[in-house]
């Protein structure tokens, strides 16, 4: 008997470690949020909307907390594009304050859209 429950644990064992070790197509277990779309990034649609949700809390209206720094309407921001601190401030590259101030950094996405955008002459479109 003693030798029939031993075997019994071996092979109870081996099957539960056996089943438990798989090797799955990483993209399929970790899928991705989808490729990001920088071809075609608008100030109204995505760059003035990412602005009011991460920047205008403090950089709104009057910008009292925001040191001056207005970011509520394009002409404001378009001289924080000219002058690079817009990017240098969301890239956190150390050229410009660190922001969102006390938030995490963007998404990568976010940055490249942000950046795309620049490059492309950041229109008011």
């Amino acid at each position: 008997m003693m030798k029939r429950l031993i075997t019994l644990s071996i092979i109870t064992s081996g099957f539960i470690y056996m089943s438990s070790c798989y090797y799955d197509k990483a993209n399929i277990i970790y899928p991705s949020a989808g490729t990001c779309d920088t071809t075609a990034v608008k100030y109204s649609t995505f760059i003035n909307p990412t602005l009011n949700t991460y920047c205008n809390g403090c950089h709104g209206g009057s910008a009292a907390m925001g040191a001056g720094i207005v970011l509520d309407n394009y002409t404001s921001v378009k001289t924080y594009v000219t002058n690079s601190k817009l990017l240098g401030s969301i890239q956190q590259n150390g050229t410009a304050s660190a922001m969102p101030k006390g938030g995490s950094k963007l998404d990568a996405c976010t940055l490249n859209k942000f950046n795309a955008w620049i490059k492309s002459g950041a229109p008011n479109n």
